[in-house]
């Protein structure tokens, strides 16, 4: 299968960046899920962070937040994401968070 056109080039410093904040049920297999999705479509993830959701107690939800290059074909992903079984709700955010993780461990 082909590889996926993009708007931006691998090391592209223009394309801008986006986070994606999922809300997904915590359990064993969902980040391979939503991690699956997007290798299918050799869309690459530039940063990961996953916590769980304290108010829900047992950890029965978790937060996924996920740096992507905001390119032509994310609003389809986009789609397949909030398709996902376990996947709660999905928002758009900036990325000052991974900005600003990624300046701690410099």
């Amino acid at each position: 299968m082909p590889a996926l056109a993009s708007n931006c080039a691998p090391q592209d410093d223009a394309c801008a960046m986006i986070v994606l904040e999922l809300r997904v049920n915590n359990h064993p297999g969902v980040m391979s899920h939503v991690c699956g999705l997007f290798a299918r479509r050799a869309f690459n993830l530039e940063g990961i962070l996953v916590l769980p959701v304290p108010a829900t107690g047992q950890g029965g939800e978790s937060r996924m937040w996920l740096m992507v290059r905001d390119d032509e074909q994310l609003p389809q992903v986009e789609k397949q994401l909030a398709k996902l079984h376990d996947v709660l709700s999905l928002d758009r955010r900036d990325p000052e968070l991974f900005d600003r993780l990624q300046l701690h461990f410099q």
